[in-house]
């Protein structure tokens, strides 16, 4: 069964940290880039950020960029996000998804149900 499923999420503070996780099964996870994307209430969905599937190159979006950092463990399927110096307007459902090809296309054919980050005191 193809599947991504995200944890970590969770209450902190304006200036806090919180590590999300991706658990992906199903499909060569290697072999694939992925992405963290991101809904804040009311909104539409924003892409935070990108890596090979190699985790030889990475990109951040401008709002999220020296606060946040991707990686993954292609031994363990699993995909991460760190989150340093949260603001409130990082609050939001944050979706790991899975990408159509090796390098950053933004073409997301998997997506995971989410985890819900709150930043606020």
């Amino acid at each position: 069964q193809v599947q991504l499923v995200e944890s970590g999420g969770g209450l902190a503070q304006p200036g806090g940290s919180l590590r999300l996780s991706c658990a992906a099964s199903g499909f060569t996870f290697s072999s694939y880039a992925m992405s963290w994307v991101r809904q804040a209430p009311g909104k539409g969905l924003e892409w935070v950020s990108a890596i090979y599937s190699d985790g030889s190159d990475t990109y951040h979006a401008d709002s999220v960029k020296g606060r946040f950092t991707i990686s993954r463990d292609n031994a363990k399927n699993t995909l991460y996000l760190q989150m340093n110096n949260l603001k409130p307007e990082d609050t939001a459902l944050y979706y790991c998804a899975k990408d159509a090809s090796y390098y950053p296309r933004y073409e997301f054919d998997i997506w995971g149900q989410g985890t819900q980050v709150t930043a606020s005191s």
